[in-house]
């Protein structure tokens, strides 16, 4: 009876100390931008294009076969959700979904 109870504090504190080390696991910084219509990497470097010229971006990366555009901020930035889903648009693609440090959207952020 001792060592079960004994198990079951090593266990919980085992599961204690991994649910604590994820906790202090800091968000990605990166943003991804889902974006079906893009077929090409032509395609990624007209989206590229755009999304360079938003405040904060550091990089820009593509991924074709996925339809996804990766933004890296510059170091202490944060470019807008909105600036980049708007950068897309002006490219002249329509995002499906953006996730990043800022939330997950569906449709243009409102900041």
């Amino acid at each position: 009876m001792m060592r079960n109870r004994m198990m079951a504090s090593l266990a919980l504190l085992v599961a204690i100390g991994l649910s604590a080390g994820r906790a202090q696991n800091p968000p990605s910084p990166v943003t991804a931008i889902t974006v079906p219509d893009m077929h090409c990497m032509g395609c990624a470097k007209k989206m590229a294009a755009q999304l360079q010229a938003v405040p904060g971006v550091g990089s820009v990366q593509a991924n074709v076969q996925a339809t996804a555009m990766l933004v890296n901020p510059k170091p202490g930035a944060a470019p807008s959700p909105r600036g980049l889903w708007e950068a897309i648009e002006k490219a002249g693609y329509k995002p499906a979904r953006l996730d990043g440090p800022s939330g997950s959207f569906a449709s243009k952020p409102q900041s």
